[in-house]
């Protein structure tokens, strides 16, 4: 029979929650570690916003829709509180599968990869980019693991698949060992005509090894019926295990390896945190672009029109005319705002022209700047959606700086840019035709906002804001559309989009429930740079009725309207549409926003009592 007493000590697995848990600190520790690193180098070099980054470039355009719709200006909250649940999931699953095995390890090493190539896809990417990510990650595998070695130092709660017997564990061993001595003990006295005492004690009827094999655990494989051990363990056999026990059964082993791993975990969770802490203050020039944006004093303009008393409707629960800042929409593909001052910005406009120029706001401030209240919308705005607003822009004509440039007259494309790599094709005739398609600065007479593009951004009326609308513009590029593409026209949307006609119920709320007699249904219509010529409203399946429309302040603004229904009791169907200036009523077809906008008639069932 093999000595119990010679094999190795065993190493125990890992309890299994504290397995998850080490998989879910190594990947707080990666995503630490590299943001640390990002904040000395770009901040997008992050590995989360990396991530993130990738998968806003990759989402299906109907998963992308729909999020929007649900979420509207905190969809980039949701991916983020997506992605962490995500990653806790998989994290937890690396630690489990680390236990016995590193394969944990090697996946994060894959993972790893996946973000690597993430990072260095990023628009301003340079080979700096994948620091962040590789130090990241081999911090995250030492603590992977670090964590699960720790912890399976002491007793866990099963062990290695293939581990030896410890040497001692517990009276059978030491039994065993007593044996075999005594065996040889008496070998020898036997051989030298000694007489061994031990052998006049009457014999002891060994159990048989199924008997053994229950209480000991062992199999009858491993157990010598014949053995002295085997006999005297039969009759004495205690649970009691090498070392000093607990009352809750725990060797004393045990509980100071756990100790050691809570210990180590607890400081691992706060290096990570720490380290993301420390990344985010660094690379927080954000500071610096509050304070500089708290400076900024918008340049004295050409005024915009006054807006009249009739363009606006006193209804309770309509859109008002002007949009607040704080109530204006954000669609953009910036995870992390751009950190930009008006002291390092600097606008380069090049391609084909006769003169590049390079602008800082010293320059441009020589320039002259005007007011133009212009509406917005987003090419993601469903039928009926609220991703549209009208706002006061003050900034300097786009027209106006081409024309220092020199324009060649080949060149149908201005290409944006953005600090942070987004691109926007606008056609050339949009911002020549007259239109004030305006570099802007300021926004209901503050400075920009830096969620909606401060220092300066791009507003064209009469064009979606994938287009059109780039914000943090750091670059004018005149090109042609068959040399050049933009962001999302690489993604599949269309590379030229005019915003089309559409009427929005406001009043009634959706499944309101409304008295009858004289109701008051209000809403908006937009039709930029054509204007509204007519809405018409429809109660179930009767004739179109026409609203009563506010004044227009210009084609370049939306235009709200009202209509008084005689409503009977009954559940009813309200929809509105609405005929722009070219005389062209909106389509009944429902489509969605890809690839270029979408169409149909918005649509309330109210009841009515």
């Amino acid at each position: 029979m093999k000595k119990l007493g010679a094999q190795a000590r065993p190493r125990h697995a890992l309890h299994r929650p504290s397995a998850a848990l080490a998989g879910v600190l190594a990947a707080l520790t990666v995503l630490g570690v590299g943001h640390l690193i990002a904040a000395l180098i770009d901040p997008a070099a992050s590995p989360f916003y990396a991530m993130g980054a990738s998968v806003v470039d990759h989402t299906p355009h109907a998963l992308k829709d729909a999020a929007i719709r649900r979420f509207g200006s905190n969809d980039k909250l949701a991916l983020f509180l997506s992605m962490a649940g995500v990653m806790v999931v998989f994290a937890a699953i690396l630690g489990l599968l680390e236990r016995r095995r590193p394969l944990g390890s090697v996946l994060l090493i894959l993972l790893g990869g996946v973000v690597l190539g993430a990072a260095l896809q990023r628009p301003t990417a340079t080979g700096w980019f994948a620091l962040p990510t590789v130090v990241g990650v081999a911090a995250g595998v030492i603590v992977l693991r670090l964590l699960i070695g720790r912890g399976s130092d002491g007793r866990g709660d099963e062990p290695v698949a293939g581990a030896a017997v410890p040497p001692s564990a517990g009276p059978i061993a030491d039994a065993d060992r007593s044996a075999n001595g005594d065996t040889a003990a008496r070998a020898h006295a036997a051989g030298s005509g000694g007489i061994d005492q031990s052998l006049s004690a009457p014999p002891i009827d060994p159990p048989s090894p199924p008997i053994l094999a229950r209480s000991t655990g062992m199999t009858a494989a491993t157990v010598d019926p014949s053995s002295h051990s085997a006999n005297t363990m039969a009759g004495r056999h205690s649970p009691r295990r090498h070392g000093r026990t607990r009352s809750d059964g725990a060797s004393a082993p045990a509980k100071a390896s756990r100790r050691r791993f809570l210990l180590l975990s607890a400081g691992v969770g706060a290096v990570a945190v720490g380290a993301t802490v420390a990344g985010q203050w660094i690379g927080a020039r954000l500071r610096d672009v509050v304070a500089d944006r708290a400076g900024f004093i918008v340049p004295r303009a050409v005024p915009a029109a006054p807006l009249g008393s009739g363009a606006r409707l006193a209804v309770p629960g309509l859109t008002d005319f002007v949009t607040p800042n704080d109530r204006f929409y954000r669609v953009d593909t910036a995870l992390q705002l751009p950190a930009l001052t008006s002291g390092d910005w600097r606008l380069r406009i090049h391609g084909m022209v006769d003169r590049p120029m390079e602008l800082d706001f010293d320059q441009l401030r020589q320039r002259v700047a005007v007011e133009r209240m212009i509406t917005m919308t987003c090419v993601s705005n469903e039928v009926g959606g609220e991703l549209a607003g009208t706002a006061v822009w003050t900034g300097y004509r786009l027209a106006d700086l081409l024309a220092e440039a020199g324009v060649h007259p080949e060149a149908d494309m201005l290409l944006s840019r953005s600090i942070d790599g987004f691109t926007a094709s606008t056609p050339v005739s949009a911002v020549t035709d007259g239109r004030d398609a305006l570099l802007a600065v300021g926004m209901n007479g503050e400075p920009l906002p830096i969620a909606h593009g401060y220092p300066a951004r791009l507003i064209v009326p009469g064009l979606y804001g994938y287009v059109s609308a780039t914000k943090w513009v750091i670059d004018l590029e005149l090109t042609r559309f068959d040399r050049a593409e933009a962001y999302w026209t690489e993604r599949g949307w269309a590379a030229q989009a005019l915003i089309k006609t559409a009427a929005r119920i406001d009043v009634p709320a959706a499944f309101a429930t409304v008295p009858a007699g004289d109701v008051i249904v209000a809403g908006v219509a937009w039709a930029q740079h054509r204007g509204i010529d007519a809405v018409e409203v429809q109660v179930d399946d009767q004739p179109w009725q026409p609203a009563a429309l506010a004044d227009e302040y210009s084609t370049d603004t939306w235009r709200l309207w009202t209509w008084r229904w005689a409503a009977t009791p009954g559940a009813h169907t309200l929809r509105v549409r609405a005929t722009d200036r070219d005389g062209i009523t909106q389509t009944d077809r429902r489509t969605p926003p890809f690839p270029d906008g979408s169409t149909g008639w918005h649509s309330r069932v109210i009841t009515v009592r």
